[in-house]
C-alpha cells in the first residue's frame, strides 16, 4: 500500500498526531488518544483502532485487555492536517477505562466538574490485576 497519505499529516514535533473517536452511529465523542505513523498505518491495515500510549512509549490496540475494541468504519483528517477523527463502533459500549461510554464523562456544573454518566461496568471487573 502507498503511504504517502501518512506524509500528508501534520505531525507534532514528537511524531504524534491528536486522534478523536467518535461513535458513527451516534455521533457521540467516545474519547481521544495520540497515534504515530505506525499505529495509524496499522489502524488502517487492521480495521481496528490502534493507538500510541505516551505513557506507555508503546502501541496500544484499544480493547486488547478489555475486549472493549474499536471496529473503525472511517478516517478523516481536519482541515488543518493535524487531527485525525475516527469514525467508530465501539465493541461492547465501553470506551472509557473507568467503566462508562465516554471519556467525556465529566461536565463543569456550578463551577465543579460532576460526573453525569454512570458507569457501566466495574474497571475491576474489566481489566486483570498485573
Amino acid at each position: 500500500m502507498n503511504a504517502s497519505w501518512l506524509d500528508e499529516i501534520r505531525w507534532t514535533g514528537d511524531g504524534l498526531v491528536p486522534v478523536i473517536a467518535q461513535q458513527a452511529e451516534t455521533g457521540k465523542i467516545l474519547m481521544f488518544a495520540w497515534m504515530n505513523r505506525e499505529s495509524l498505518a496499522l489502524t488502517v491495515a487492521e480495521g481496528y483502532a490502534v493507538y500510541w500510549s505516551r505513557s506507555r512509549g508503546k502501541l496500544w490496540r484499544k480493547g486488547e485487555e478489555s475486549g472493549h475494541r474499536q471496529k473503525v468504519l472511517g478516517i478523516a483528517l481536519d482541515c488543518d492536517e493535524d487531527v485525525i477523527l475516527l469514525k467508530i463502533e465501539q465493541e461492547g459500549g465501553i470506551a472509557c477505562h473507568t467503566g462508562r461510554e465516554s471519556c467525556f464523562y465529566r461536565s463543569l456544573v456550578d463551577g465543579q466538574w460532576q460526573s453525569v454518566e454512570p458507569v457501566l461496568k466495574d474497571p475491576e471487573a474489566i481489566y486483570r490485576k498485573s
